[in-house]
């Protein structure tokens, strides 16, 4: 396959200051992208607000000869997310990806999760990723092109413990993403979801916390896995779903130590009750077995509606 270029195109990554956006965002320009790069990650000192962060990684980018501003509004809000947009609009005159990666993280069990940290939580993955994907969408609707991709995890679609903010954000974010694919396709708009794993700030914190609440885990990483859980492994997948030459949308892609691959939800054939009048709870319990039988094979709707019609043809 030929290279993948982005030779005029403007491309905005959100929490570009380090981790996965750093790379998401170098390797884009490296490839001709104008690069917008967001981080409210704050100065040396921790002070949100301040550009250093995205500054550095500007520099970088302009330094190798590419072409890059630095952003440090918040995506979690409406103001920041069209402050953000607007930017790029202004300095590059439009706007064809969006890589939705800011992300914050509050580790807690359940009981003792408090409203602040759910909240911002919430906000900075789940209502980010939609003030942002808003707010680019009538500039990429307008072209008939734009390539979205959001940042979901394998903690909000199978789950891990100490984490239940970030994993109802990152559940939120594939529903999201489900739902602008449909809207998006007929205007050029695709949009796709990846499901990083790297050692990044957030996923030592991550550990340390668990370490803390689990210290009869063992944290240390197996020496079979190499290097893939670098930054840079997470990449090479997030780039080619921003790209021209992906043309799927409604995608859930999984990068797992060096392995790439889809994931998707489905659903078996199940046991099909009279339409006419609602099942009993004790017809549930009788017929359990076959409610959750994987053995028969399954579908993968990709709407609701689309479900409604696999039941309506089994019969």
């Amino acid at each position: 396959m030929a290279g993948i270029g982005f030779e005029g195109r403007v491309a905005i990554v959100t929490g570009a200051g380090g981790g996965l956006g750093r790379e998401h965002a170098l390797e884009l320009a490296r490839r001709g992208a104008s690069v917008l790069v967001n981080d409210l990650g704050g100065d040396v000192a921790g002070n949100n607000g301040s550009p250093a962060m995205a500054e550095q990684v500007v520099e970088e980018i302009r330094g190798a000869g590419g072409t890059a501003q630095a952003n440090c509004d918040t995506v979690a809000t409406t103001e920041g997310a069209e402050a953000i947009v607007a930017q790029a609009i202004d300095s590059f005159g439009k706007v064809d990806v969006l890589i939705n990666n800011a992300g914050i993280m509050r580790n807690a069990s359940i009981e003792d999760t408090t409203d602040e940290d759910w909240d911002a939580v919430i906000a900075t993955h789940l209502t980010g990723s939609f003030k942002m994907t808003r707010a680019v969408w009538p500039h990429m609707k307008a072209q008939g092109y734009g390539r979205i991709v959001y940042t979901a995890s394998s903690a909000g679609l199978f789950g891990n413990p100490y984490c239940g903010a970030y994993g109802a954000a990152k559940a939120g974010i594939a529903g999201l993403m489900n739902t602008a694919a449909r809207e998006g396709e007929e205007h050029g708009i695709l949009c796709n979801s990846l499901m990083p794993n790297a050692m990044t700030r957030m996923a030592a914190q991550a550990g340390a916390d668990w370490a803390e609440r689990m210290p009869e885990l063992e944290h240390v990483m197996p020496p079979e896995i190499g290097n893939s859980m670098n930054p840079e492994f997470n990449m090479p997948l997030a780039v080619y779903l921003a790209s021209e030459a992906c043309t799927v949308t409604q995608g859930l892609y999984s990068q797992c130590l060096g392995r790439s691959a889809r994931v998707f939800l489905g659903v078996v054939p199940g046991w099909q009750s009279h339409r006419q009048s609602a099942p009993s709870v004790e017809q549930i319990a009788e017929h359990w077995a076959e409610i959750t039988d994987m053995t028969r094979g399954y579908a993968v709707p990709m709407t609701a509606t689309e479900e409604h019609g696999i039941v309506l043809s089994q019969g």
